[in-house]
């Protein structure tokens, strides 16, 4: 048998401010978690996953690619949130061969995600001035299409609800590496303001799959930059989850369930993104 000669490099763009005002008590700001995009490589090919947020982040990730000096063909974006991908035209502009692909339902994500009602409600107050006006889709994968990096199959998994709708994992057995988007928060406090109890049942179904794929490594979508790469993660974001869970049936408000996490998980990271998934439940 060949041996594969794969190989994988990480990005992390740091978490950032943004202009969200509901800030919980021992916050003075909201901000945005770390993110992290993933690239696949071998000799002659490259596969990038999730090509992040603004253009600072592309121009970072751009400057990243060229000191790797790893080929570039290939982007695969996990899922529809616009903080994986709307530097993907930055991407594209200076590397106009690459190819950029998604599942199809992830590419409807993607449209709505970047409609000008969502851009103009959400994303641009968001994060004002820094969104690329250079927003490109990517093109939607067929039923027997197969992507692959010099030659070793790397397979998209259908995860459906994790942090949001139409979700994705890649997994690459050559590495035995699972680039899990948002299915996994590593160190990392969840985004679980878009998942009703049925999407938190449906988030640890997704968490079956993965652990399913038996990876050795797994590249969380949102990733504290000091943490490591192991699959252990898998088990730690399904024990927040039920945290979470257990929770919302012993508190009564938003301030009650935060603390609850936070003495549960009080070294995870952005605590701002807690507070929104308490919000979310409590009002």
């Amino acid at each position: 048998m060949k041996q594969s000669t794969l190989d994988y490099a990480v990005h992390i763009a740091a978490g950032m401010p943004t202009t969200n005002p509901d800030v919980p008590p021992d916050l003075r700001v909201r901000d945005w978690s770390p993110t992290t995009s993933t690239l696949i490589f071998g000799e002659h090919q490259g596969l990038l996953v999730d090509p992040l947020f603004t253009r600072a982040q592309s121009a970072d990730l751009l400057d990243w690619l060229s000191e790797l000096g790893k080929p570039l063909t290939s982007i695969y974006i996990t899922h529809g949130h616009g903080d994986h991908w709307f530097g993907l035209g930055e991407i594209l502009s200076h590397h106009p061969s690459a190819r950029a692909v998604a599942l199809p339902e992830v590419v409807d994500e993607m449209r709505l995600q970047s409609s000008p009602e969502v851009l103009s409600s959400f994303w641009h107050p968001l994060v004002p001035d820094q969104i690329s006006s250079n927003i490109v889709m990517a093109n939607p994968l067929a039923d027997d299409e197969e992507v692959t990096v010099d030659g070793n199959l790397v397979i998209p998994i259908r995860l459906d609800h994790t942090d949001g709708d139409n979700t994705t994992c890649l997994h690459v057995p050559a590495l035995e590496l699972v680039v899990a988007g948002d299915a996994i928060y590593n160190n990392v406090h969840l985004m679980l303001a878009q998942s009703d109890a049925a999407g938190r049942q449906s988030w640890l179904r997704a968490l079956d799959t993965v652990e399913a794929l038996n990876p050795s490594r797994i590249i969380a979508g949102h990733k504290d930059p000091a943490s490591d790469d192991d699959p252990r993660h898998i088990e730690l974001t399904r024990q927040y989850i039920l945290d979470f869970e257990a929770g919302i049936r012993t508190t009564d408000t938003t301030l009650a369930l935060y603390d609850f996490m936070v003495e549960r998980h009080p070294d995870r990271v952005n605590r701002g993104a807690l507070w929104g998934s308490c919000r979310a439940v409590k009002g």
